[in-house]
């Protein structure tokens, strides 16, 4: 007999903006301290904008001014968002036996590795840097922030982003080109000929949800803010 697995709300939502999105984090992430809520995810997309790290705020990293910009309490430089990028948001209270920073990012960085791999794409970690890349370029990004154990943001995975939107950016500290999208590595279809879009991705990252996250995801819900 399997241990019981708690169950995992699913938020989908087509487009919204980063801040409004960010602010409805902070208050869900409260929710689900005070045991109120049942642990989500969030899964959406962004209007263009970049975000703002501590480190990036810290080493006062500016971007060129056609990129708008917005300040976020995570760690790390600076994230570049918009469209042809899925955007995944976790909030959940990490129960004792799971709380430890580098293995729950891990299981972040596995559950990327497993949706690239269900579509035919290798994933990988770099040792040197949290994300996941793909032929030595890094195709996505991950950034926690914890409150009572409780995370908040989560990862964003590029496939198929506006022609050297992500590229002229030092996103992360890496050199301008080394962060980019699956599109632009040749990942456009799966191994089963499908293309690679957003929706693609979703049901691949919804499939692995209870292997790795250890947690049943529930049949996603629309959400509108």
């Amino acid at each position: 007999m399997r241990d019981y697995l708690k169950p995992i709300k699913i938020l989908r939502a087509k487009i919204l903006p980063h801040k409004v999105v960010d602010n409805e984090m902070k208050k869900l992430q409260k929710m689900r301290i005070n045991d109120e809520i049942n642990d989500i995810i969030i899964l959406v997309e962004h209007p263009e904008i970049v975000t703002m790290g501590a480190k990036a705020i810290r080493d006062k990293i500016t971007v060129n001014s056609d990129y708008k910009t917005s300040r976020v309490d995570r760690g790390g430089g600076i994230t570049w968002h918009g469209p042809g990028q899925l955007v995944v948001y976790p909030i959940i209270k990490w129960e004792k036996s799971e709380q430890n920073i580098r293995e729950i990012i891990g299981r972040i960085e596995e559950l990327v590795i497993k949706t690239l791999d269900d579509c035919g794409i290798n994933g990988y970690r770099n040792k040197e840097m949290m994300g996941v890349w793909v032929e030595n370029k890094k195709i996505c990004s991950v950034g926690l922030a914890f409150l009572h154990w409780v995370s908040r943001h989560g990862l964003a995975l590029n496939y198929s982003t506006p022609k050297n939107r992500i590229e002229s950016l030092n996103c992360c500290g890496l050199e301008k080109g080394v962060t980019t999208s699956l599109d632009k590595l040749g990942y456009t279809h799966d191994n089963e000929g499908k293309i690679i879009d957003r929706a693609r991705l979703e049901k691949a990252l919804l499939s692995n949800i209870e292997k790795v996250l250890k947690r049943v995801p529930q049949e996603p819900l629309d959400w509108t803010v």
